[in-house]
């Protein structure tokens, strides 16, 4: 069974808080959960601690305050497993272009713990899985956006991992790629796995089940997409993510 917090959930932040050298307070006091099997969106304008949060999560960086647990174990207290439970990808996710696409995906996969027969059978699978058996020996310096942006999922989610934190991931990628990329994050979704999602693009807040705000490191707004709006008082929620944005800027003025 998938380990997890109380009541099941996958994430729980008690009052966590980052602050960087020179007193910045990147995150502020964080609390919210989410349940297994989830897919969550964490909104924001730039700089609202979207990143710095995930860092955290992630075991990448330690909290200054506060309290965060990932499938059930403290990210203070045990990083290193908790990186073994998890899968990140980003818009930056560091693909190896001289590296052909199954190369790839063994060194993450070994990176992530697999080795032997178990990564040999897991990897075959899941390039099957995700469609990219027919490009294994493409050098994936040469595939295009799309293709770079499913292999980047394929190499994070390798391990099966219980938690997937994707940072931006459809940045930069045609419409069509960022509907296929969709479908794939809720089959996985549909087999357990729990995700976490950043995005600037507000069609895709809204295929979350919930959505969190952050403005300037703080919580300003957490629940569906309906609670949302009713919250903000807003049509839709691109025009809640402009009144935030209005509101960064003003507060920075």
């Amino acid at each position: 069974m998938t380990e997890g917090g109380p009541r099941g959930e996958a994430v729980v932040t008690e009052g966590l808080r980052k602050v960087f050298h020179g007193g910045i307070v990147a995150v502020d006091h964080l609390d919210f959960s989410i349940h297994r099997g989830e897919v969550f969106g964490l909104l924001g304008p730039n700089g609202s601690g979207k990143t710095t949060t995930i860092r955290m999560l992630c075991g990448l960086l330690t909290p200054t305050g506060g309290r965060a647990t990932v499938v059930g174990h403290d990210v203070a207290v045990e990083p290193e497993f908790i990186r073994t439970k998890i899968g990140y990808m980003s818009q930056r996710y560091g693909l190896y272009d001289d590296l052909t696409v199954y190369e790839n995906l063994r060194f993450y996969a070994t990176v992530y713990g697999l080795h032997g027969r178990l990564r040999v059978e897991r990897l075959e699978k899941h390039m099957h899985e995700i469609g990219l058996s027919a490009l294994r020996g493409r050098l994936a310096g040469t595939l295009s956006g799309g293709w770079k942006q499913r292999l980047a999922l394929a190499c994070a989610t390798a391990h099966e991992p219980e938690m997937l934190f994707l940072d931006e991931p459809t940045a930069g990628v045609d419409p069509a790629a960022r509907r296929a990329f969709w479908t794939s994050i809720y089959e996985l979704a549909a087999q357990g796995t729990t995700i976490l999602v950043t995005t600037h693009y507000m069609d895709e807040a809204e295929r979350c089940q919930r959505l969190a705000f952050l403005s300037r490191g703080r919580l300003i707004g957490l629940g569906t997409v309906g609670e949302i709006l009713a919250q903000f008082g807003q049509p839709t929620i691109e025009e809640v993510f402009i009144e935030l944005q209005r509101r960064d800027e003003g507060a920075a003025a």
